[in-house]
């Protein structure tokens, strides 16, 4: 059914409010990488370019537009000098700038290709990362992913996101609807061939992307892994749980507070040989103790992982900040969540859900 005025907006791309202003250069960088998307539009009576469109739809909502309605209205109402940097032409009668309507806007986000949306922004989010130094330093990727519970496409399907998001940046590099839930671990390869370049990155993920599949793939693109390993491993947990973990030393302790409970994380690593997990260099413990501060209950969770780093890639410490740094994924899902309701979002008009979420990542 078609989707109402006031349909709140599922947004992604939050993570750029506090990332430095682009520079004038990156916005036509910006504009460069959104005219790469096929324009689902018959080319006879265009008024507005594709990559216009999107890039203010993409400031509306980083301006706090949460509906529709309200995009078509922060766009009616933009200063002229935003419109002159995004490229709106001018108006042939008017001392003004053209701006399409709500509805132009709303038709057109229902049509457009969101696979190709959100290879063009991560790609843009690409060009502006910072070269590698002479001497290349380990960055962190997190791969995971997200149902977005109230927005469904027009036959009612749900959408589930992939993302894959840089640990230290924030930045969503590259993003996938993947269909239903039980379609996630057929696109991680896809998802990760739409980034060039995976030298010196450790991809991270969770349980659910433990697949010797997977771990080849990343080390045949020269990437590492550090991957949970839980039940659905049942033979190679078993051989973690197996290691003699009380004669290996304690090399890491953290305390942190957060979610209204203290947490105390510590960490074992050890060198392994034969595990039954394709390039598997060491073996992870991880025993988190946490209390919620508000009844004082306690628990204990043990974590298991493994990785294709070698000891003298990376310390103990490099390692816990790694797999700490996959929470920002999660992270990421809150974002959306609760500052954006995109799960309140009951969008249901062709696309639209998707890619008005993809618009967060490019907006400066």
């Amino acid at each position: 059914m078609p989707a109402d005025g006031s349909s709140l907006i599922p947004p992604a791309f939050d993570q750029l409010r506090e990332l430095p202003d682009a520079a004038p250069e990156e916005i036509l960088g910006l504009l460069g990488r959104l005219a790469e998307i096929p324009d689902p539009r018959d080319p006879r009576g265009i008024r507005h370019a594709l990559a216009v469109v999107l890039a203010l739809a993409a400031c509306s909502v980083l301006a706090g537009a949460t509906s529709l309605l309200a995009v078509g209205e922060w766009i009616a109402e933009a200063p002229e000098h935003v419109l002159e940097q995004l490229g709106a032409c001018p108006d042939p009668l008017l001392p003004k700038r053209l701006t399409p309507s709500e509805s132009a806007v709303r038709r057109l986000l229902a049509r457009v290709d969101g696979d190709a949306l959100d290879r063009a922004v991560g790609r843009w989010l690409a060009d502006r990362r910072p070269a590698q130094p002479a001497t290349p330093v380990l960055r962190g990727l997190a791969v995971d992913g997200e149902s977005l519970r109230g927005a469904a496409r027009a036959k009612g399907r749900k959408i589930h996101l992939l993302a894959a998001l840089g640990h230290t940046t924030g930045l969503v590099l590259a993003q996938l609807d993947v269909g239903e839930k039980n379609g996630e671990t057929t696109c991680f390869q896809p998802l990760l061939d739409t980034l060039t370049d995976l030298a010196h990155t450790v991809v991270t993920s969770d349980a659910l992307h433990t697949h010797r599949e997977h771990a080849a793939y990343r080390l045949g693109r020269r990437a590492h892994y550090i991957v949970i390993v839980m039940r659905n491993q049942k033979h190679l947990r078993q051989q973690l749980e197996d290691l003699p973990w009380k004669d290996i030393p304690l090399q890491g302790r953290a305390k942190g507070t957060g979610h209204g409970r203290s947490e105390i994380r510590r960490i074992k690593v050890a060198t392994v040989n034969n595990l039954l997990f394709p390039g598997a260099r060491q073996t992870i413990q991880v025993k988190r103790r946490r209390t919620d501060r508000k009844t004082g209950k306690t628990t204990i969770t043990t974590v298991y992982a493994v990785t294709s780093l070698a000891a003298e890639q990376a310390t103990p410490t490099q390692i816990a900040t790694l797999i700490r740094g996959h929470w920002k994924v999660e992270a990421l899902h809150h974002i959306r969540d609760s500052t954006f309701a995109e799960d309140a979002s009951q969008l249901r008009t062709g696309n639209a859900p998707w890619p008005l979420g993809a618009t967060w990542q490019s907006a400066p």
